[in-house]
């Protein structure tokens, strides 16, 4: 049988960290959670364009800034943050802008889709009782990860650039969860991918690709709704073993109800995972400490 999402368990009593939930896949995962019984903080850039999006929607949802291209505004949430978190979705990302750099001087892609990602959870890691589920892509697979530069001060391509990005933030799952168990936490690092997700995000690549994805878009019609359920089930299945890759089940990965599903040979490199993760440190200015999760 396939997972959807009837198959939601209850929520109640639970608290949810979205990042990017006022448009897209977010916003359809903040919708879900919420009308589970979940009390849903969606952390966002533009808080006014996330009352809005959430406005009329059932069940306790909550509004907080977080700009994860800003890491003193990463800090600023955490640091506002009382009480555990159940559950902390690393959804929020951009695809596929012009080169162009966050406040830090990090690329924007690689500074937003999974450094500032990463700042976040270090500071919130001491709070999380069941997970963290980080989004990758299917653009992983064309992703390496460039130690001696990973932004991009020569050669920028931005697809390339997108898939280091996702191939971080899938390793960026691995890896803590090696850390995880090692302590002795019952903590669950997990990620999951959207197939090809007819999202508005891919509008904004300020280049012909956005007429070139707005064509796919109309073909593949895998939409937001269908394209959060691999984060649904990731965020949710009690079962999931802590390690896990959640993705759509048919072949290729663009479309399907999801399942545990694997990830490139690149992915499962601990050696490039442990490197990844000092460098972050430094770049992020942020330690983990899992510690207190025993």
């Amino acid at each position: 049988m396939w997972w959807t999402l009837a198959d939601l368990p209850a929520q109640a009593g639970r608290t949810v960290v979205v990042t990017g939930a006022n448009s897209g896949l977010g916003l359809v995962t903040a919708r879900a959670l919420a009308a589970a019984g979940a009390s849903v903080i969606c952390a966002c850039r533009d808080v006014a364009k996330g009352r809005a999006a959430l406005a009329g929607l059932a069940g306790r949802l909550e509004v907080r800034s977080l700009d994860l291209a800003d890491l003193s505004s990463v800090a600023a949430f955490a640091a506002g943050f009382e009480g555990k978190i159940d559950v902390l979705i690393n959804n929020a990302g951009v695809v596929l802008p012009p080169k162009q750099y966050t406040l830090g001087g990090f690329e924007m892609q690689f500074g937003t889709n999974y450094l500032g990602s990463f700042a976040l959870t270090a500071q919130l890691i001491s709070r999380i009782t069941d997970r963290v589920v980080s989004l990758s892509s299917l653009a992983h697979r064309v992703g390496r990860i460039r130690l001696d530069d990973p932004n991009w001060q020569r050669g920028y391509r931005r697809w390339l650039a997108y898939g280091l990005s996702k191939l971080a933030d899938l390793m960026f799952a691995y890896e803590p969860q090696h850390r995880l168990r090692e302590a002795g936490s019952p903590v669950r690092s997990v990620a999951a991918h959207p197939g090809y997700a007819a999202t508005d995000l891919q509008s904004r690549t300020e280049s012909v690709q956005d007429y070139l994805m707005g064509f796919l878009n109309k073909i593949v019609e895998h939409s937001a709704e269908v394209g959060a359920l691999p984060t649904l089930y990731a965020a949710t299945v009690l079962d999931l073993p802590g390690g896990s890759f959640v993705g759509p089940q048919r072949p290729g990965g663009l479309h399907g109800y999801p399942r545990p599903v694997g990830s490139s040979a690149a992915s499962h490199d601990r050696t490039v995972q442990r490197k990844l993760w000092i460098l972050s440190e430094r770049l992020a200015g942020a330690r983990f400490s899992f510690a207190t999760l025993s």
